[in-house]
């Protein structure tokens, strides 16, 4: 073959083919494309088949820089000049020698591929088509070429290849978007240039239809939009923006696996990522439809972080895309996971964000309304989550925890797990019970009712084996059940313990757990209006040890709330000094227990000092009035105070609060005790050690 080729072109052309000289090659490489023009008039292409052979084997794949740069690449695209129509049937020969040139370590070769080649697909046009993959991986490279020649001359060559695809109707996209796939991880930005301009032509081709493969390379292109140049991100902002317009005008797009990558980018570092990526999942949830609903729970995951996002943009989408979401009707039976959705919601429950985690709170109310029966199906791997919820520093977020709360707590026993709860959290968490208990037992009461609410703490609370806790306790629910609006009608009930069963069994509930106060017994009593006597009884009963400084205060705190418009009723009973005689011995009791230095005795004295006393009291020489109430008739029908007293047996409640009180002075007993004894042994310690130290001093 090659002997028939050097008896076809004369030595000297091939020489000439190899010169130095410009003028010397573009001669021989006319000579050349005259000849191989001749041979393919006479049908020769055995001949012509030898000319390429000899120009591949002793010129492009040879060890000499200038055959391979100059002879061979510029002999090849002679011969596909001088062959014109008859081309095609010679590219096998021609083209795979002048690709491999595109990897010669001379950068000269590398420039003169590029230049044959383009003589080349001007010749052949869209019979080249059947290289597209194997060329566009060479320009690939070359966009990213070292020499800047190189790189010229390969954007010169894309031009051209790009205009051949176009206008051709052999081009396989299904061939080429692997390629692309793997392409689109290249971080060079002169490929991803080369790479997003190649997406945006073949998109602009109406015979290709590129959205169909969007997921093949979408990832790629968000990727872009964090690229460190600027003209890049544009160029990727642009074609995504297309592409998103052509999904909202077609009717068949493949939303899952691109709700996929959308959803990883939302968490991107990259601000405009996560911007793009949110306002695509938007739309996606607008004209996704049943798709998208096996992806819920993975686009919810995506959007609840985004949030609390720092970027405003990024919050408003966010927002109006949860909105959306959470609109969307959906069941299992289309695929709607609601186990993974409130995966992510409890997920969600631990993000350092408030905003987010109330989206997530309202994620588990819009799941209970929708579907108790699933929901409940769940509950046991998101009750404690939502438990611990109720300690968050966010007032905003512990309200909506409890109504959440309220709403699982339809059944019973939901619901007294989350009353014992919350006493077991209270008992380990003192402060939480002094700066959010109000604002917790208040929000049940509205959401579960009052008398619901404090029945069940009652229950609780007398059994409660730290007796300490138990006092502190219902201390606290006594000062919520005087002072808070949303307990009004509870309030009222007990007003009417002794002429209505409910407001009895009301009163018996919670008296037996009040007994671990004093003061919060006493409180009860002046609430239920007429069990003064009892009042009166429990004062009486109360021993030296029970006067101590938490006493008083809370002493201190109820006289204050005596002047409190919730004791309107009580202060104008006493206009009736004769009707209401027991109420003025239990307030002069409270008054004989405060110091008199303070500032509740100067208040409660003074209120009582406008009692107006009148002939329905007895006068004594000393014109005390608290020595007139003791000379009180004790005739039933004078003293109006209990007009129904023996509705509650009063007798027993004063033993069961003797009971108690006297548990409380053994407890405190045994804590002095159990000082005393640690104090001992601590001394008994430091005085062996002096002992040991003195007789080591001695025999020393």
């Amino acid at each position: 073959m090659a002997a028939d080729a050097l008896s076809i072109i004369p030595g000297a052309v091939l020489r000439n083919l190899a010169d130095k000289l410009y003028e010397k090659r573009k001669n021989a490489a006319l000579e050349i494309e005259g000849i191989v023009k001749q041979l393919s008039t006479a049908g020769e292409h055995d001949k012509i088949a030898a000319v390429i052979g000899l120009l591949t084997n002793d010129f492009t794949y040879s060890p000499q820089a200038n055959h391979r740069k100059q002879g061979g690449l510029i002999g090849l695209a002679a011969v596909t000049v001088g062959l014109t129509s008859e081309a095609a049937q010679h590219l096998e020969l021609i083209v795979p020698p002048v690709l491999n040139s595109f990897l010669d370590q001379d950068s000269r070769v590398r420039y003169y591929a590029c230049e044959a080649l383009y003589n080349i697909a001007k010749v052949v046009r869209g019979d080249f088509i059947i290289y597209f993959n194997k060329i566009f991986d060479a320009l690939c490279k070359l966009s990213a070429d070292s020499d800047a020649n190189v790189q010229s001359a390969a954007h010169l060559l894309d031009r051209l290849v790009k205009d051949i695809v176009t206008e051709s109707d052999q081009f396989s996209i299904e061939e080429f978007i692997p390629l692309l796939r793997e392409r689109m991880n290249v971080l060079n930005p002169y490929v991803r240039q080369f790479l997003v301009g190649w997406i945006t032509v073949l998109d602009s081709v109406p015979d290709i239809d590129m959205l169909g493969f969007l997921p093949d390379f979408l990832d790629g292109l968000f990727n872009m939009l964090s690229d460190s140049s600027h003209e890049i991100r544009q160029q990727a902002d642009a074609a995504l923006s297309e592409f998103l317009q052509e999904i909202k005008n077609s009717p068949n797009v493949d939303y899952g696996r691109m709700a996929e990558i959308l959803v990883r980018r939302a968490g991107s570092p990259d601000e405009f990522t996560r911007l793009t990526s949110i306002t695509w999942i938007n739309e996606f949830v607008k004209l996704g439809g049943e798709q998208l609903v096996p992806y819920y729970a993975d686009i919810l995951g995506a959007i609840l972080p985004c949030i609390s996002d720092e970027e405003e943009k990024i919050r408003v989408v966010a927002r109006e895309t949860n909105e959306e979401l959470r609109a969307i009707k959906a069941d299992q039976a289309e695929g709607f996971d609601i186990g993974a959705i409130l995966v992510i919601a409890k997920r969600e429950l631990n993000s350092e964000h408030e905003a987010t985690r109330i989206e997530a709170l309202h994620w588990f109310s819009t799941l209970l309304v929708r579907g108790r029966a699933e929901f409940s199906a769940y509950l046991d791997g998101i009750f404690e989550p939502l438990l611990n919820a109720l300690s968050d520093p966010s007032d905003a977020v512990v309200l909506l925890v409890l109504e959440v709360h309220a709403r699982i707590a339809e059944e019973y026993h939901h619901f007294q797990h989350l009353m014992s709860y919350l006493i077991h959290t209270f008992h380990n968490n003192h402060v939480l019970l002094e700066k959010r208990g109000a604002l917790i037992v208040r929000r049940l009461c509205v959401l579960l009712g009052a008398e619901k609410v404090y029945r069940e703490f009652s229950t609780i609370l007398q059994t409660e084996g730290d007796l300490d806790f138990a006092s502190t306790m219902v201390q606290a629910l006594n000062l919520i059940l005087l002072t808070s609006t949303e307990l009004a009608e509870l309030r009222s009930l007990l007003k009417k313990s002794l002429v209505d069963t409910c407001g009895k069994d009301l009163f018996l509930s919670l008296y037996a757990s009040w007994c671990h106060s004093p003061m919060a017994t006493i409180s009860l009593c002046l609430l239920a209006q007429v069990a003064y006597n009892h009042a009166s009884s429990v004062i009486q009963s109360l021993g030296e040890e029970d006067i101590n400084v938490k006493f008083l205060v809370q002493l201190d705190k109820l006289i204050r709330l005596l002047e409190t418009p919730v004791f309107a009723y009580l202060r104008l009973q006493l206009l009736e000094p004769g009707k209401h005689t027991w109420l003025l011995k239990t307030l002069y009791g409270l008054l004989m227990l405060l110091p008199q230095q303070s500032a509740a005795f100067k208040i409660l004295r003074t209120r009582l000092k406008t009692v107006p006393f009148s002939e329905n009291l007895k006068r004594t020489s000393s014109a005390n009035p608290y020595s007139q109430i003791l000379q009180v008739t004790e005739d039933g029908n004078r003293n109006q105070d209990a007009p129904n007293y023996s509705a509650i047996d009063f007798s027993s409640r004063l033993q069961q609060f003797g009971s108690m009180q006297q548990q409380h002075r053994n407890h405190l007993k045994n804590q002095l005790q159990s000082r005393k004894s640690a104090s001992a042994a601590v001394l008994s310690q430091v005085l062996f050690c002096l002992h040991s130290r003195s007789y080591h001093y001695l025999h020393s």
